[in-house]
């Protein structure tokens, strides 16, 4: 693999001074040295001397550069990998031997189409995720891939549908990790996975979070059915917890205390007065007994 050098260049300041000294000093030589031919000569050879050093002069000026904070500059000379330029500034290199590209090495982020896969129980999902990345190595952003900002945008909707297969939607068992459930999780594991299919790229995953879960259209009525129906099963299976719990206190209260003593019978049918209006979902009416405990 190739990897990131770095490369030393002209500064790019102190070469421009220079080029316009040699410039200027050229131009007296010449106007200075045409004294010595006729007339004629002296006209045409100062004229043309003094147009080759401004075209010489032009042409060198190419070999100028500037380098942006965040910014990488990838230097090759003949297809070969030189090194990369990434301290800010104006620089020089010789334009005849080497060529330049520019690498940002900014941080980007983009969003990735909502996506209609199954999630690992089979149920179709839609899902779609943010991803904040840079470029990290530009040797091998530049040489590795084809063109590294097409590469990151597949290998992440790729990373994307491998990891909704790997979980379900909804958690059906205490303790499963879910989609819906466990977002922390969920993220961390997308950003490792992306990152180890970027990797070749020389592209850092910053950040990789979820921005989109629902299920698909044609089961979203079902799979919210269902979730009601979950949901109203934990509260019933609380309450009555509660509840049994409420007339255990009340038997023992009644206990302890002597209020009362009720047989087997007189038990039972008060647990179940007090089970009917601890776990009812109306109001219940009272009846006051105007008899006896058993009549």
């Amino acid at each position: 693999m190739i990897r990131e050098k770095p490369i030393a260049t002209s500064n790019g300041v102190g070469v421009s001074i220079v080029m316009v000294i040699v410039l200027a000093a050229l131009v007296w030589a010449i106007s200075h040295v045409g004294g010595t031919y006729p007339r004629g000569a002296e006209k045409f050879f100062t004229i043309a001397a003094m147009v080759a050093c401004i075209l010489v002069d032009l042409l060198f000026s190419i070999g100028f550069f500037a380098v942006e904070p965040n910014t990488g500059v990838v230097i090759t000379m003949f297809g070969s990998y030189r090194g990369t330029e990434r301290r800010p500034g104006l620089h020089w290199i010789n334009p005849f031997l080497y060529s330049r590209k520019a690498i940002s090495l900014r941080a980007r982020n983009f969003e990735t189409a909502k996506l209609k896969v199954n999630d690992h129980d089979g149920n179709p999902i839609e899902i779609g995720t943010i991803v904040v990345w840079q470029v990290e190595d530009t040797a091998e952003a530049s040489f590795e891939v084809d063109n590294y900002e097409h590469y990151v945008h597949v290998q992440s909707e790729s990373a994307l549908r491998n990891l909704a297969t790997s979980y379900p939607y909804d958690a059906h068992v205490e303790g499963q990790m879910s989609l819906r459930g466990n977002t922390a999780d969920v993220a961390a594991h997308l950003q490792r996975e992306i990152e180890e299919r970027l990797a070749k790229a020389g592209v850092k995953v910053l950040e990789a979070r979820i921005s989109h879960l629902a299920y698909a259209p044609e089961v979203a009525m079902a799979m919210l059915q269902r979730q009601q129906a979950s949901a109203i099963v934990a509260a019933r299976t609380k309450i009555v917890e509660g509840a049994v719990g409420m007339v255990e206190l009340a038997l023992d209260q009644l206990a302890q205390k002597q209020v009362v003593v009720l047989d087997d019978e007189r038990k039972a049918a008060m647990v179940s007065n007090l089970l009917v209006v601890l776990c009812g979902d109306r109001s219940t009416q009272p009846v006051v007994n105007t008899g006896s405990l058993y009549t």
